[in-house]
């Protein structure tokens, strides 16, 4: 069964933002005829918040989100999952289309780059060594593990394109990102990619903040699993929440989650009826505001939340 997904980080109590996104992917999701999957992307240890996955599921369900169970399972932690991103690791290994990186952050941030590369690009600085430099670099520092991206002659990288529903077309250079940080976790980037396609995920639906890495995303999906398989996939990013200094919306900007509205007299489905609101749709429960959903009519801009009382 195709599906979307929606996949928080167990990082603490979800926002407006994170809310009104997970409601965009349930509505993506079921106007489409897919099934929702719920995935808790808990890679990062020392970002993970006891009790954060059930306040986020209480959270979600208080919303009005239905998840779909997959194989029996009503969600997938990808803190569980680490042998399948281990084996698609081994299989770039495998092909020659991985490499060691020693460079830290500071190093990347300060190297030369090929004319007009993108600010943040990697430099390649690790890209050709030999085993002798590598041996000296291991005793230095451990090494993360890097997509070895095609390249022309002179270095350059070359472009990869997705067509987004909201956004149009997406179009960015396929660096040699990260598939494997120096601590031996899988990256983000690697771990979704393999998530996505494992568990029937053809739709992602995600803030527009996490458009540019989109384009390699889909690109490590056709390495490891077809190009068809990559041009298969929708993609919406959708505009986020700001404050009223036009900033994205944290939990630090106050009485921006669910629990700390509610003490401010906004119970869930008020919540729920003031995102729907933004986005268009009729007030009331999700499946009535299924029936007036159109992708292509959502708003374009931003929405900047006014927190109550303000």
């Amino acid at each position: 069964m195709p599906a979307g997904r929606y996949a928080p980080s167990p990082s603490g109590e979800l926002h407006l933002g994170n809310l009104r996104t997970g409601m965009l992917a349930w509505l993506f999701a079921r106007a489409s005829g897919r099934d929702l999957l719920l995935r808790f992307e808990d890679l990062d240890l020392d970002r993970t918040v006891a009790g954060a996955e059930t306040q986020q599921s209480e959270d979600l369900h208080a919303m009005g989100l239905t998840f779909d169970a997959l194989d029996g399972a009503p969600l997938i932690r990808q803190s569980e999952r680490m042998e399948i991103y281990a084996a698609a690791i081994a299989r770039l290994q495998q092909d020659g289309l991985a490499y060691e990186c020693f460079c830290s952050r500071r190093e990347i941030r300060e190297a030369a780059r090929a004319p007009h590369a993108p600010t943040g690009t990697y430099p390649g600085t690790c890209r050709d060594l030999s085993e002798d430099q590598r041996v000296h670099r291991r005793a230095e520092r451990p090494a993360a593990l890097r997509l070895r991206a095609p390249r022309s002659a002179a270095g350059t990288a070359e472009q990869f394109s997705v067509e987004d529903i909201v956004l149009g077309r997406i179009t960015t250079e396929v660096d040699d990102f990260v598939i494997q940080r120096n601590d031996g976790a899988p990256a983000y980037n690697l771990a979704v990619v393999v998530d996505d396609h494992l568990t029937g995920v053809d739709q992602v639906v995600r803030g527009d903040d996490l458009a540019s890495s989109t384009p390699n995303q889909a690109y490590l999906r056709g390495l490891l699993y077809g190009w068809h398989a990559a041009a298969e996939v929708q993609y919406a990013h959708v505009p986020l929440v700001l404050n009223t200094e036009g900033q994205r919306l944290a939990k630090r900007d106050g009485a921006v989650t669910r629990a700390a509205l509610q003490e401010q007299g906004i119970d869930a489905a008020a919540l729920r009826d003031l995102l729907l609101v933004s986005l268009g749709l009729p007030a009331g429960p999700l499946a009535q505001a299924l029936e007036s959903f159109d992708p292509t009519a959502l708003p374009a801009d931003p929405w900047v939340f006014q927190p109550p009382g303000s």
